[in-house]
């Protein structure tokens, strides 16, 4: 490490495992992470690196003239400007595969509480109900015999088809190219995929193609007996039209660990029986957070200890 200090900006909340570590190694500055950088010219131009949970905008990348390295808390960084960044150099990281199996447990674990009502078979016996009204009513669907179409298969979607393997259903995907490497079937565009299955599982990040493609169409090609589970983007679903589509029985049920507006959820989807909601936790435990928060340290300490980050994005210019 260089005999002069490096700083490290990290704006507004982030797991504070990322703060203890990197203060082993760097000055830290922290400021409010709103819409404007509110720092000094002079203290702007110390920093060389951000660690950062959510959104880092271009204005922000440009206000920080020697800026190296940016390392995003979480698997997603649609909230980070990388072109920006890449147009200036900056290395951008992220955090894969230390989440992957806790959000797809998480996956796995949504799906079968959705279909088989278990949250509201728990709170049918803590209310007092078994005993005072009888036997939970019998859930409407069930997983067995399903046919589940997972929207994604990278890492995160590879692990949930494993999972399900197990349970003897069949699997399909949609991406932009197939596969190699699985048996799966595939489809080339997500319309095909939810007219071929009955249960469509989401784990793609936010990109302009996937703003709301699960539309109108693809619930009503999902069909009556169709469940949605979404553990990826919440602008992945148009949530109006699955809102009308839950109510008028165009599908059967959904599963939501992820929202257009979070923290705000529509009441309406609040107020619906055939919903299983989650407030984003699929990779919530401590376990897996600390591995993410070693991860944002380890990518910014290897960046300036050797000049290169250990998972840099794909749109970053480290070259392998």
């Amino acid at each position: 490490m260089p005999n002069a200090p490096i700083t490290v900006l990290v704006p507004g909340r982030i797991n504070p495992r990322v703060v203890e570590r990197l203060s082993e190694h760097f000055e830290i500055r922290t400021v409010p992470h709103g819409k404007t950088l509110e720092i000094s010219g002079t203290d702007a131009e110390a920093i060389r690196g951000v660690a950062v949970s959510g959104a880092l905008p271009a204005s922000w990348i440009d206000a920080l003239p020697n800026l190296e390295m940016v390392a995003s808390f979480g698997v997603g960084y649609d909230g980070v400007d990388v072109a920006a960044a890449a147009r200036r150099g900056v290395i951008v990281s992220n955090t894969p595969d230390v989440l992957n199996d806790e959000v797809a447990d998480t996956a796995v674990a949504l799906l079968i509480n959705t279909v088989r009502q278990l949250p509201q078979a728990e709170t049918w016996l803590r209310q007092g109900r078994w005993s005072g009204e009888g036997p939970y009513p019998l859930s409407p669907l069930s997983l067995k015999g399903r046919h589940v179409g997972i929207h994604g298969l990278g890492r995160i979607g590879m692990e949930i088809a494993q999972r399900l393997e197990p349970f003897k259903v069949k699997i399909s995907y949609h991406t932009r190219r197939p596969r190699s490497d699985v048996a799966y079937g595939h489809y080339v565009s997500l319309l095909e995929l939810a007219e071929a299955v009955d249960t469509l599982i989401s784990i793609v990040p936010k990109t302009p193609e996937t703003v709301k493609s699960i539309n109108a169409d693809v619930l009503k090609a999902l069909g009556p007996n169709g469940v949605l589970i979404n553990v990826g983007r919440g602008t992945t679903v148009d949530e109006a039209a699955l809102i009308a589509a839950l109510k008028d029985g165009t599908i059967a049920a959904a599963g939501l660990d992820v929202f257009e507006n979070e923290p705000q959820v529509p009441q309406a989807l609040i107020d619906l029986p055939n919903v299983s909601l989650l407030p984003h936790v699929a990779s919530a435990s401590v376990p897996t957070r600390n591995a993410m928060a070693d991860l944002v340290a380890d990518n910014l300490i290897a960046w300036f200890k050797t000049g290169r980050a250990l998972t840099p994005v794909p749109e970053t210019p480290q070259k392998p």
